[in-house]
């Protein structure tokens, strides 16, 4: 049953029920409801603004929170000065608690001139007592605070909030549970993410993921093939399953399914164009799976591969459970069983301990592994982690080593690019690019009267520009690729009278 017609069908009367997901659609009527009538006594919509901060996990949970906004009659708004604001946060790096901390200052402040403004905060960051507290002491005006084991009560949540005055902390230590079947506002209309785990089990010594996620878990396979049917049936051709840890998906369920069949199983879907996945850890990538991308026809050409370091020494002390030696021999494995594959990767530098010479061996994998894209980041010590304990390396250092192992991986990712040039490849169009050069680069492609700078993602991942029109955003066009900008490409789509 579609969610609105759930709404105007649940029974209020008896009260909230027991069992997921019907008790959130029996607080989505009541929130509803409630909305409703804050919009007649001022006189207008009620508008929410979501900002997601983070990786694709998190942007798949706040289509998740919009979607339950707009089902009980909020206006989404891209601006924070809205009558509510929930922050989805990331904690994996210091600078990202950070920005919301600066940035709730500035909600203070819109919501002194509105007081009926409401501000929740929720996502890994506040799965972290210490940060639970600094919110409670230095910004009691936020409203609700709740975590990432219930967000599927955010309508419950919501609720309650809007229904009394004062903070309301909801925050559990860990879960079980899997809940879905709720409303999802999705970002594009033609792809989305699709979760197939959550948490993990690795603990890396520098991450604060399995105590913010929790444990691993599983949905069963029949859950997300039959959401996956229903996306392709609302126009979806493109999907991206996502977990912590994609190549461990299945050890937690009864019927042991592994990843690799998952991805068998995924692909027998009519209509499905192509599939992606997020994240996978190296000493959990099968040979199966392996052979799995080679014979699909539907399985992207990009692997994001996380090294982190390439030092066997700091690897030991990361528990990253792989060497130097082992990592290169996978990628040699995978690179000669499927030749076009796009491998990207983490690195991070300045982890504690790390000397110049660690540093170096980093940088020669770099070199060996040939890596068409890498995420560089400096080390962020997360207190809760065993790695925040260790000897810190001085900051200087970090910054010159960050620099160096930086310039590596943009000069590799710069000759890895230019191999595509005047190749003519599939792109799905994914938006119109309204930048600031969009003109610009319009007439160096020679653009006709009309037409527009849109923008497309390969197969490998590469980002290409070129001109054409909006109705064919969202549908896949043939391009020649024809001028290599560093990490995209200028191109021009090709057709059976212009090939």
């Amino acid at each position: 049953m579609g969610s609105e017609s759930f709404l105007k069908d649940v029974s209020l009367a008896p009260g909230a029920p027991e069992e997921e997901p019907a008790r959130q659609y029996y607080y989505m009527a009541l929130l509803s409801d409630l909305v409703s009538q804050r919009a007649k006594e001022i006189g207008r919509d009620l508008t929410a603004c979501v900002v997601t901060f983070g990786c694709q996990m998190n942007a798949r949970d706040s289509e998740k929170l919009c979607g339950i906004l707009k089902k009980t009659g909020f206006v989404l708004s891209e601006d924070e000065n809205s009558d509510f604001v929930i922050y989805n946060t990331c904690t994996v790096r210091d600078n990202a608690d950070q920005k919301v901390y600066g940035r709730l200052g500035v909600l203070g402040n819109y919501k002194k001139k509105n007081p009926g403004m409401k501000i929740a905060l929720c996502g890994c960051m506040t799965q972290e007592a210490s940060a639970v507290e600094k919110i409670k002491a230095s910004y009691p005006f936020v409203d609700l605070v709740f975590g990432t084991h219930n967000l599927y009560e955010f309508a419950e949540l919501v609720y309650k909030c809007f229904s009394k005055k004062g903070m309301l902390v909801e925050v559990w230590e860990g879960t079980d549970r899997i809940v879905e079947d709720l409303p999802v506002d999705r970002k594009y209309p033609f792809k989305s993410g699709i979760n197939i785990m959550f948490g993990c089990n690795n603990f890396c010594s520098y991450c604060i993921v399995p105590y913010v996620r929790g444990r691993e878990r599983s949905r069963e396979p029949k859950e997300i093939l039959r959401e996956i049917e229903q996306l392709v049936a609302d126009g979806v051709v493109e999907i991206m399953l996502l977990g912590q840890n994609v190549n461990s998906y299945g050890k937690n369920l009864e019927n042991g399914i592994t990843f690799a069949q998952l991805l068998r199983e995924v692909e027998k879907i009519e209509g499905l164009h192509r599939i992606r996945f997020m994240t996978s850890h190296p000493k959990d990538l099968s040979d199966e799976l392996i052979c799995v991308m080679k014979e699909s026809k539907k399985i992207c050409r990009h692997l994001h591969l996380p090294l982190q370091a390439g030092s066997d020494r700091v690897l030991k002390t990361m528990n990253r459970c792989y060497t130097k030696e082992q990592y290169l021999a996978l990628v040699e494995k995978i690179r000669k069983e499927i030749p076009d594959i796009s491998i990207t990767t983490d690195i991070i530098v300045g982890f504690p301990g790390e000397t110049r010479e660690d540093v170096k061996e980093t940088i020669d994998v770099i070199r060996k592994a040939q890596y068409d894209n890498a995420f560089t980041f400096i080390y962020s010590k997360r207190t809760g982690t065993p790695a925040a304990k260790m000897e810190q390396v001085p900051e200087d250092q970090v910054h010159e080593e960050f620099d160096e192992v930086l310039k590596c991986v943009q000069d590799m990712a710069r000759e890895r690019i230019v191999r595509f040039e005047g190749r003519v490849m599939e792109a799905l169009v994914e938006e119109e690019n309204t930048g600031k050069n969009a003109a610009d680069a319009l007439r160096e492609m020679g653009a006709k009267e009309g037409e527009i700078l849109l923008t497309g993602r390969l197969s490998n991942n590469t980002i290409v520009h070129f001109p054409g029109n909006a109705s064919q955003i969202g549908t896949f066009v043939n391009v020649r690729l024809d001028k290599c900008h560093g990490f995209y490409y200028f191109g021009h789509i090709v057709t059976e009278q212009n090939a």
